[in-house]
């Protein structure tokens, strides 16, 4: 039986396309940890200040200003000074991982379909997947954006929707498991990314042309 043309490759972005500075934990850990710090508060105090808000705001409940204003006010800080402080160690957590960037960039000159699919919160987001990188993929899903998150089937096949490929048509990019299991069922090829040889390894031997 003919193997199916892979005509897309999805690529998720904590883990992926960005890579934490910090091997020991991720870049969302570690910028809780250094917020608590910053602000003088211990560490269960900046969780239950955040509690729901957080998690809501990945799943695109409320507005970015809305959700720094109801953490800023249960911690007694100004909206801007949060604001800046979470911005600054995001940044001071993470970098690009430009191979795969470039990798991306060069599957889309050859004729490929290429998306961004990713989990994030209205202040991670604006950090991570900057405007001008994610204008050069075709299609981005990003969860704060959509109002659902992975591993909720419905936002892979939403990306295959803007895609406008099969699930057999198409290969996802994620470092964790519990992320490709859903897109694997949908029959979704997958790939759990380790380092940027394995992952251009495993995509040439899905017939993709790099």
């Amino acid at each position: 039986m003919k193997k199916k043309k892979i005509k897309a490759i999805i690529f998720d972005v904590n883990g992926v396309l960005a890579m934490d500075k910090d091997k020991k934990s991720s870049v969302h850990e570690s910028v809780h940890e250094s917020m608590a710090k910053v602000l003088d508060v211990h560490l269960d105090t900046w969780f239950d200040a955040i509690d729901t808000t957080y998690a809501k705001s990945i799943e695109g409940k409320g507005t970015k200003e809305g959700v720094i204003k109801r953490i800023a006010d249960n911690l007694d800080v100004r909206t801007e000074k949060l604001q800046k402080l979470l911005v600054k160690h995001y940044r001071r957590g993470f970098r690009r991982n430009w191979h795969l960037y470039k990798i991306a960039w060069k599957l889309k000159r050859r004729g490929y379909k290429i998306a961004i699919l990713s989990d994030q919160w209205h202040v991670s987001k604006d950090v991570f997947i900057r405007e001008k990188d994610e204008r050069k993929f075709d299609v981005s899903v990003i969860s704060c954006d959509v109002g659902m998150r992975k591993p909720n089937p419905k936002i892979y096949r939403l990306t295959l929707k803007k895609l406008k490929v099969k699930p057999s048509e198409a290969v996802f990019i994620d470092n964790r498991d519990w992320n490709t299991k859903p897109a694997k069922k949908l029959g979704i090829k997958t790939i759990l990314f380790e380092n940027n040889n394995q992952c251009l390894k495993e995509l040439r031997k899905m017939g993709v042309r790099i």
